[in-house]
């Protein structure tokens, strides 16, 4: 196990295990250099001193990092530092499909679909590579917590540019192709078979073939037929069911050519999803396999038939932060030649392979027949009875028995056959892509043309397996519109996908922030590019703050992004004093971040108006009342007064020196001037009063006098 805190290769730090498989152990990384986590698959120390499992080890990493699609897990790398021998993988978060069947039960039409489209899409990448799977299984299809397909786990991969497959490099059990549980040559349609049951385990839940044992399943493979999906499922769209049971033909002739053509119909069954359009070829040999015993011995070598099936080993992991959904060495081992496949080794060469006496019995049975051919043909030559056989096509030299090469590069293999006929053979050694032959026909041979070989002799072609796509670095048009940027991907010679638009602050709205593939990476000329495009900074929503005090107000447009443009202040009879009367921008509204609000403030009601009233000395009552009419007072006239003002002047008014309400009535006085004083009238003189006479004869007021 490798300590946490090593880094590898002066860039991959380890942080913690996350899953362990036959042969290698996964880290969960951090890329140093690119700041990003990773995971890290490490040869377990038992295989490093082992050079043939080195060397698989580093096939794998070859293999896996060549493809680069978004829907299979990618290889950024792959090293070995003090020792250790590692991969570097991207680390997806997500489940793997095998565990979101079992959470769901069965999926739906569309949801298999989109899926199954995803997943053909990265699988197609690979075959466009020349590589097989091989170990196709819902354990081995991680669905990311964004939603995207991927494919893992290619540690029994093998390119299809040799024949020669060791009958130990297959996949599980319950999604091998017949072709692999009889140990024959897999190709694409190998992997096909096994997305079939793939789609079936999705569509029903269920897996079609059930046993007590590895050998039991493998032979249900090959014998029995796939139980219709409607039987489980009576839903299910017929052309779904279809496309089910073509990809899962026993004959591989049958099924899908490849998975374009697999992806065609999906598609079309989306739309139509009890059309009537899948095509499966009409059958021309049984499809059910008679097994002699000793093919059973073969398969009996490639699976254990004592060992009963261990559900464990299908067991889903997490996959993410703390462990992958799937078991990345699941099945790797089993492509190296010293082991079993269950981490054993073999048993001694001398051990003989059951197998090994099917062969030497055909091998022995071939050299009868040679013999036999010889002395009939022998004869025959003698008699003159091949003598004017082929002599269209092939040169012979009668007398060597030799005959010369023709010409086959361009051709097809029947064709090929065809010229040869009986006097050479043909020997396929492998296919690999062509700048100039399509796809099935031959662009080399050896011998060459013109050669002089004998009779019989196998002439080896290696054959196109189609035009080989030319790559072109993909431009950077980050920083651009988006339709400046389609127009150089497409000048570039690229294929534009619908953008995908996102928030970034980076970038205004409506310029591109990167594409997938990367800029500067390479692609093949009319892929397709998917650009990212910027929506401009995500916008903030306005908070409704009038009614609130001033600071409560300030603080919650603060912590919504926005800012404070300006802070008003006015007398309002209706909202309390501090609280805020009317903001700039309406609440809910949405802006940009950091947008500036407006708001005004409440000084509450406003107070009334007192006014100091004018001198009015020495104006007259017009010009008095214009002056307090313009301070907004009211003139009343008190009348004239004797006053020392001059005479028609403003003698005196109400109010002076004082402040008061607009609208206050002053009284205003006017001098009518000082009024001379009237003469007082002479007192007349007092009349003499006349002398009176009492009763008693005596003058009034006179003494009197009595007489005693």
């Amino acid at each position: 196990m490798v300590k946490g805190g090593i880094v590898l290769g002066k860039r991959y730090e380890v942080l913690s295990k996350i899953g362990a498989g036959g042969m290698a152990d996964v880290y969960k990384g951090k890329d140093t250099m690119l700041n990003r986590y990773i995971a890290i698959k490490v040869l377990k120390k038992e295989y490093r001193e082992d050079d043939n499992f080195v060397r698989k080890f580093r096939s794998e990493a070859r293999a896996a990092a060549g493809l680069v699609n978004p829907n299979i897990v990618n290889v950024y790398d792959a090293g070995e530092d003090r020792g250790l021998y590692y991969m570097v993988m991207e680390l997806v978060e997500g489940i793997t499909l095998k565990e979101y069947i079992k959470r769901k039960g069965r999926l739906s039409h569309k949801e298999i679909i989109s899926i199954a489209i995803q997943m053909c899409t990265g699988i197609g990448t690979a075959h466009a590579a020349n590589i097989i799977h091989r170990d196709i299984k819902p354990q081995n299809i991680i669905i990311s917590k964004d939603g995207k397909v991927k494919v893992t786990d290619f540690g029994i991969a093998k390119a299809t540019t040799s024949h020669t497959v060791s009958s130990n490099a297959m996949g599980s059990v319950h999604y091998t192709s017949p072709e692999q549980a009889r140990g024959g040559f897999s190709d694409a349609k190998s992997d096909i078979y096994s997305i079939g049951i793939t789609l079936f385990e999705m569509a029903t839940g269920k897996l079609p073939f059930e046993g007590d044992s590895t050998v039991s399943i493998a032979i249900k493979h090959l014998q029995e037929e796939i139980t219709p999906p409607s039987e489980y499922v009576e839903d299910i769209p017929y052309s779904l069911e279809q496309i089910i049971l073509k990809c899962t033909q026993k004959n591989g002739e049958r099924r899908y050519a490849n998975t374009d053509d697999l992806i065609r119909d999906l598609k079309r069954s989306l739309a139509d999803p009890d059309g009537n359009f899948v095509v499966i070829p009409p059958l021309r040999n049984a499809d059910t396999v008679i097994i002699t015993d000793e093919e059973l011995d073969d398969i009996r070598s490639n699976y254990d038939e004592d060992d009963d099936y261990d559900d464990n080993e299908y067991e889903d992991y997490r996959y993410g932060d703390d462990r992958y959904d799937t078991d990345y060495d699941n099945g790797y081992d089993d492509d190296y030649d010293d082991f079993d496949g269950r981490g054993r080794r073999r048993k001694d060469d001398e051990d003989v392979n059951p197998g090994m006496r099917k062969v030497m019995k055909i091998l022995t049975a071939v050299v009868v027949v040679i013999i036999l051919f010889i002395v009939i043909f022998t004869i025959g030559k003698a008699g003159g009875i091949f003598s004017s056989f082929g002599q269209d096509t092939l040169v012979e030299d009668e007398k060597d028995e030799e005959v010369t090469v023709p010409n086959l590069v361009g051709k097809t293999e029947e064709e090929a056959k065809e010229l040869l006929k009986n006097k050479l053979g043909i020997k396929r050694v492998g296919t690999e892509e062509s700048d100039k032959y399509e796809e099935g026909k031959i662009i080399r041979q050896t011998p060459e043309e013109g050669k002089k070989v004998k009779k019989n002799t196998s002439i080896e072609i290696v054959v196109s397996s189609g035009i080989a796509e030319k790559t072109k670095a993909v431009p950077d048009v980050s920083g651009m519109d988006e339709a400046s940027a389609q127009k150089e991907l497409e000048d570039s010679g690229f294929k534009v996908g619908t953008s995908e638009f996102e928030y970034d602050s980076s970038y205004d709205a409506g310029k591109v922030i990167n594409t997938t593939p990367a800029a500067g990476s390479e692609a093949a000329e009319g892929s397709e590019v998917i650009m990212r495009v910027s929506k401009g900074s995500e916008k903030k929503t306005v908070p409704n703050v009038v009614g609130k005090k001033d600071d409560t107000a300030q603080k919650e447009l603060v912590a919504a992004g926005l800012s404070i443009e300006e802070v008003g202040y006015e007398y309002d009879d209706k909202v309390a004093k501090g609280k805020v009367v009317s903001q700039s921008i309406k609440g809910g509204t949405k802006v940009e971040p950091g947008t500036g609000i407006k708001i005004v403030v409440s000084n509450g009601k406003k107070p009334e108006e007192k006014v100091a009233v004018p001198n009015l000395s020495g104006k007259t009552y017009q010009q008095a009342k214009a002056l307090l009419e313009s301070y907004g007072l009211v003139a009343v006239n008190g009348g004239e007064e004797e006053s020392e003002e001059a005479v028609g002047k403003v003698s005196r008014w109400s109010s002076s020196g004082k402040s008061v309400k607009k609208g206050t009535k002053i009284t205003v006085w006017i001098s009518g001037g000082i009024r001379e004083p009237e003469p007082e009238p002479e007192p007349k003189p007092e009349p003499e009063p006349e002398p009176s006479t009492s009763g008693d004869g005596t003058q009034p007021n006179q003494p009197t006098t009595t007489v005693q």
